[in-house]
């Protein structure tokens, strides 16, 4: 019965991320992005907790899985923000 409650509620976020997303105009791109590798940056940082910790084999291996992904979203999104921000310098 809870997963019937955890897939709408993964349904249910995704068509409002989607919505919220889709809405956002082109120049507030920017700030969107880089507010949200800040919460990557929380991401990474909980994810080394678990890594690091004296859990279960299971959890480490996810642990520094997650820091892998979550390094990647910050370092891309660091990149794109970058190239972005690139496009409105003077030349």
């Amino acid at each position: 019965m809870t997963g019937i409650y955890l897939l709408f509620i993964l349904m249910l976020a995704i068509f409002v991320g989607f919505e919220l997303i889709r809405k956002v105009p082109a120049t507030l791109h920017t700030p969107l992005m880089s507010g949200a590798n800040a919460i990557s940056g929380i991401t990474v940082i909980g994810a080394l907790s678990l890594a690091g910790g004296e859990s279960h084999e299971l959890a480490t291996w996810l642990g520094a899985a997650a820091v892998m992904l979550a390094t990647v979203n910050v370092v891309g999104g660091y990149l794109v923000t970058d190239r972005m921000l690139a496009m409105f310098k003077k030349r």
